[in-house]
């Protein structure tokens, strides 16, 4: 089944060839910044594993990657800030210049959450940057070093991105509609229609 059957996928936000002509960008730019101090970008599990992959390679120092994976409790489509780690980083930060690497930003609670535990672990310095940031609905201040791109607020899937851990491996950033839609094709509509909301990530 092709993706262009799926009727619960929207508008494509972001092109591919946008996305990674903006990551070598991204990557030009933490390189000059970073010339004299290569960083370790900690990628934050799973949405950013794509951005993460071809963000490093876009930056021409000597980087090391470590991963944190979190779940923020809240409803299916909305995080509350409150964060578990589910797997914590193995790289010692002390004295470190750290960069996270998110995919995603909506509220801006659970990276909130992420920078207060960082800098307790007393790093050289702490930043972020972010694939995209939904407009309108930080509830704190996001103060972001490096950002692709602002999006509209809806829900997006693609580019590790996903729901029920579907359509991560899309090229490119596309709405999510939801299942219920007035199917083009039937079959691809049953091959979906068993993901619960209750499994979408937490946007």
């Amino acid at each position: 089944m092709d993706f262009a059957d799926v009727p619960a996928l929207g508008e494509v936000v972001v092109p591919a060839d946008k996305l990674q002509a903006r990551v070598i960008e991204l990557g030009e730019k933490i390189t000059a910044d970073y010339r004299d101090r290569p960083p370790l970008l900690v990628g934050v599990l799973k949405g950013a594993c794509f951005f993460l992959s071809d963000l490093a390679r876009c930056i021409r120092l000597p980087v090391e990657l470590d991963f944190m994976a979190v779940s923020s409790y809240g409803s299916s489509t909305h995080t509350s800030g409150v964060v578990r780690i589910v797997k914590d980083l193995d790289i010692d930060l002390t004295g470190r210049h750290v960069l996270i690497v998110e995919d995603i930003v909506d509220s801006g609670l659970t990276l909130s959450y992420l920078r207060r535990n960082l800098w307790a672990r007393h790093p050289a310095s702490l930043e972020v940057v972010a694939l995209l940031v939904k407009d309108g609905l930080q509830s704190v201040e996001l103060d972001l070093a490096y950002e692709g791109f602002r999006i509209p607020p809806e829900f997006v899937v693609g580019y590790g991105l996903d729901v029920a851990e579907r359509f991560r491996n899309l090229p490119y950033i596309v709405t999510y509609r939801g299942v219920g839609e007035s199917p083009a094709n039937p079959a691809a509509s049953a091959a979906y229609k068993h993901i619960p909301p209750a499994t979408l990530s937490g946007q």
